[in-house]
């Protein structure tokens, strides 16, 4: 089950949520609320609004709990533009962009029992020792190579 919330028209470039989206990916929710809760951007804020409204629409349309959900999708688009001019020398004028985001958010439950499992299989695994590579001699460069001798 997923569920998902969105925001339109946020008038912040996406390249500056992008940045946070980028940490929020694959979290699982407790987790993405804390790192939003002491990020220090200002966008933050505005995202955990909207992840908030993620868990709401999880929690009222498929009963689910916020411990059991991972973001599992965060897609920051960009919205229309808005297009202002500041003037120049000699009646010219130089065209000012200012972008806006489009931010959808997708939760959907996390499998409890894949999730231990991983995590159990990571603690009893020990590292392997490297025995299967061969040590050869490194030869020095100011030796003559047989070939060279002709």
């Amino acid at each position: 089950m997923h569920a998902s919330a969105t925001l339109r028209n946020y008038r912040v470039s996406p390249r500056k949520i992008r940045l946070i989206a980028g940490l929020l990916r694959g979290k699982r929710v407790p987790q993405a609320l804390d790192i939003l809760t002491h990020l220090p951007k200002g966008s933050s804020a505005q995202i955990r609004i909207l992840l908030r409204s993620a868990i709401a629409n999880a929690k009222q349309h498929h009963d689910l709990s916020p411990e059991q959900l991972i973001i599992s999708a965060i897609t920051v688009d960009m919205a229309q533009r808005l297009k202002r001019f500041t003037p120049k020398a000699m009646g010219r004028a130089n065209p000012i962009l200012k972008h806006a985001s489009h931010i959808t958010i997708t939760v959907k439950d996390a499998p409890a029992a894949k999730v231990k499992k991983v995590k159990a299989q990571a603690k009893t695994e020990k590292p392997k020792a490297k025995t299967d590579v061969e040590h050869v001699p490194a030869t020095p460069a100011s030796a003559p190579s047989p070939s060279s001798q002709s």
